[in-house]
């Protein structure tokens, strides 16, 4: 990257003495600047571009981050102190913007050289399997991902590293209505044109929750632009006038930051449906994106003809996008009252399918199965194409845990909404956690990252770079795994899952496993209550062959799942069960081995075989603990960890197997040799 304040041009060393003269003002931006440099937007924006290879954005950041640099390596003030003397407003949004500059954290800045040591520790992602013990000590990590299901319903993703020529931003419509509670009514106007947007393969639109965070926003057209990484930004306001609804739409060109259109409309709210799709098309119209007639038919289908059942239906999108448990409630309250007053109204059904789908999500008594069965039928008897009751149906078969007949409904849903990230989110999910695919997992996350965008500051961001990362790591990319565990925690230095991810993906390049213990006990001590950080301490103390200290963290595990009520992590059975057998009591270890073969002879995934294996090598069964091995290893589709199948304590009866050692040789062939095919199919499409 050029250095800002580059001696060889007299240009950028005049805006630079500006930029410095302002440091600590947040608001200096591309129009402050322009005025002080007595010059056009326009023109400054050429010259900068010209002079530097950069937008004016990027050079006003990166003349703060070198001032910042020049802070911290004077070691008199804190990281929170210089953020807002170089004029970031936000401390977590510095560290990040930081680290993309530097490659390291503004904590890290004292001791660059150490840092730089430790990174070269880390394995090339075309490191050899046999130059270091690979494993399946991790494998329960991917459960971590059951944690962000909710993802789905908030709708978040990461910013892609480049620009797509046909995308587009809607920015929250203003509320222009002297009362505001008609702001519902000018979201849903907002969410339905980005809706029908969205419908559009030949468009990348961003999310709604990643907009969210410009409602009341001071930043310039560029700099969201920039931080959006879109072609074209919509702005809009609205306000309701008895029963007239009035909209102000504009469309920018935001690489030039100029109006390409601009168009009032005021309609009767009767017809407020014409006018959600006559703004939906012109603005595709202006920019030339490709229509189908399918997609035609999509954007033009009306959700109800009853305006009473679509302000019902308004009010509880509203509620449902709080992302609350109250929330949850109220919505369902305001779509049952949708429902009663339209009986045809599909959307208004698959909706409250959906919200009672994650009400019941991780709980072991499913409460309300039967409401979301119903509600996602009645939504598809009335329209078999719509992607909500789609997605509504395949929560209903998730469930049940009958995740075969789930995935046709999530794969007709993208079919039906091609650009829609809830359910590209959805197929990841589902590749992580209920019929595991690596391959389908790291493309649908990828692609996923495409559609949504990061909202600074924002915690959910941070559970979908954690969702990238896992993904990453699952088919053997350490590095690029780091990378996002690192930027996850740069928005949220809170998310444990991130943590704990991180200190895996380390232990994959060091093979350092008292370390590893050490990290994740260290991550246990931040929140003791943790369910999942409990199992994985435990985890790894089995692992480590320290079994009285993992059954103190195992027997915290079980005390709190019991009490929960939940039905996770019950692969963790077969450690349990071990771990009581080295310490000398049978009863608990057959308890346990039980339950464990009971998970194993009911698992539908693709590690029913690793796991029964495990089972009879427990057993003493070398010959059937074999049988199992080898058909696993006709499978082509499994996760980084299992490499270390072999270092678990339940195989050590298999040790020195000449076989054994054979089909292990074999698993790690195969995983790297695949590894190296998705590495250049993600190429080729553009996701890595």
């Amino acid at each position: 990257m050029q250095n800002s304040t580059s001696k060889d041009s007299p240009f950028l060393r005049q805006v630079t003495e500006i930029i410095d003269g302002n440091l600590a003002n947040e608001q200096v931006g591309v129009a402050e600047l322009a005025e002080a440099m007595h010059m056009s937007r326009s023109n400054l924006l050429r010259k900068v571009q010209k002079e530097a290879n950069c937008s004016v954005s990027q050079f006003i950041r990166q003349v703060r981050l070198q001032r910042a640099l020049e802070m911290l390596r004077s070691n008199t003030l804190t990281v929170s102190e210089i953020c807002y003397k170089v004029g970031f407003g936000s401390t977590s949004y510095f560290i990040k913007c930081f680290r993309e500059q530097y490659g390291y954290t503004p904590g890290e800045a004292g001791q660059v050289e150490e840092a730089e040591a430790k990174a070269t520790v880390e394995a090339p992602d075309d490191a050899s399997p046999d130059k270091r013990k690979y494993g399946w000590l991790a494998m329960g990590v991917g459960v971590v991902l059951l944690a962000l299901t909710a993802i789905f319903f908030f709708n978040n993703s990461p910013r892609h590293p480049y620009p797509v020529e046909k995308s587009i931003a809607v920015l929250p419509f203003i509320n222009n209505s002297s009362d505001s509670a008609n702001v519902y009514i000018i979201n849903g106007v907002m969410e339905s044109v980005l809706g029908h947007l969205q419908k559009i393969e030949d468009l990348r639109v961003v999310s709604r929750t990643s907009v969210e965070k410009y409602r009341n926003t001071n930043r310039s057209i560029p700099e969201i632009t920039e931080e959006l990484n879109v072609s074209y930004i919509v702005e809009g306001s609205g306000q309701k006038v008895g029963d007239e609804i009035r909209l102000n739409i504009q469309l920018i060109d935001a690489a030039g930051d100029r109006h390409l259109w601009a168009e009032e409309y005021q309609r009767n709210l009767g017809d407020i449906f014409d006018l959600q799709v006559d703004v939906a098309k012109s603005i595709a119209q202006e920019i030339q994106v490709i229509i189908t007639p399918d997609e035609e038919k999509r954007i033009r289908k009306v959700p109800t003809d009853d305006m009473v059942a679509y302000d019902y239906y308004l009010k509880g999108i509203d509620a449902l996008n709080r992302d609350s448990e109250e929330g949850v409630f109220e919505a369902i309250d305001w779509l049952g009252k949708a429902v009663k007053q339209d009986k045809n109204f599909a959307l208004a059904y698959a909706n409250i399918a959906i919200a009672y789908y994650y009400l019941d999500a991780f709980q072991v008594q499913k409460k309300y199965l039967s409401q979301l069965n119903y509600n996602a039928d009645q939504a598809l008897l009335i329209d078999a194409h719509l992607g909500e009751a789609l997605i509504a149906k395949s929560f209903y078969y998730i469930n049940v845990n009958d995740y075969e007949k789930a995935l046709p409904y999530l794969e007709r849903a993208l079919e039906s909404n091609p650009n829609s990230a809830q359910v590209l989110n959805a197929l990841s999910n589902y590749y992580a956690n209920y019929m595991p695919n690596t391959e389908k997992y790291l493309e649908y996350a990828l692609k996923g990252i495409q559609l949504d965008i990061n909202s600074n500051d924002s915690v959910t961001t941070s559970f979908i770079y954690l969702h990238v990362s896992n993904a990453l790591i699952q088919v053997g990319f350490i590095s690029q795994a780091r990378e996002y565990a690192e930027k996850s925690l740069a928005y949220n230095p809170q998310n444990i899952y991130s943590d704990y991810l991180r200190a895996y993906i380390i232990y994959a390049a060091d093979d350092d496993i008292n370390s590893l213990q050490e990290n994740l006990i260290n991550i246990l001590a931040k929140d003791t209550t943790r369910l999942d950080v409990l199992q994985e301490v435990a985890k790894v103390c089995y692992y480590n062959e320290n079994y009285e200290l993992a059954n103190k963290y195992y027997s915290a595990f079980l005390r709190i799942k019991d009490s929960l009520d939940l039905d996770i992590y019950p692969a963790e059975y077969s450690k349990i069960a071990v771990l009581h057998d080295k310490l000398g009591m049978p009863d608990k270890a057959d308890h346990y081995m039980k339950l464990f073969k009971d998970f194993a002879d009911e698992d539908k995934s693709i590690y029913k075989h690793i796991s029964l294996a495990a089972y009879y090598s427990y057993e003493g069964d070398t010959k059937r603990a074999l049988e199992e091995m080898k058909l696993f290893a006709l499978e082509d589709d499994y996760f980084y960890w299992i490499l270390m199948f072999e270092d678990d304590p339940m195989m050590e009866k298999m040790k020195g197997n000449p076989e054994f050692d054979k089909v292990c040789r074999q698993l790690k062939d195969k995983f790297w040799k695949r590894h190296e095919r998705i590495k250049a199919t993600l190429a080729e499409k553009g996701l890595l």
